[in-house]
């Protein structure tokens, strides 16, 4: 009887460290995966168009950032500094 116990002890243990062992390395997922290739095209379709849309936002949130601290730094009047982000400010302006 305590050896039943022990072998079902073991067994135990071995079937928690493969679970957690597929668990860690993403294995299930993977198998998902490769099982179904119309699966895989919509993820990287879905994932690449919100990368873009999040790129696009995220560039245009921090250039106006940008542009709003260079126009108050023309407002300070920093001599040398001053003139050269004017310049900017100006030309971005302008392209708009």
């Amino acid at each position: 009887m305590w050896l039943k116990k022990k072998k079902v002890n073991v067994l135990e243990k071995s079937v928690e460290s493969l679970s957690h062992t597929l668990q860690e390395g993403n294995y299930i997922e993977w198998a998902y995966l490769l099982g179904s290739k119309k699966e895989i095209i919509k993820r990287n379709l879905l994932a690449g168009i919100f990368r873009g849309v999040g790129i696009g936002i995220g560039v245009t949130i921090i250039s106006a950032i940008l542009v709003m601290l260079l126009q108050k730094m023309v407002t300070l009047n920093i001599p040398v500094i001053g003139e050269y982000i004017a310049d900017i400010v100006e030309i971005v302006e302008k392209s708009r």
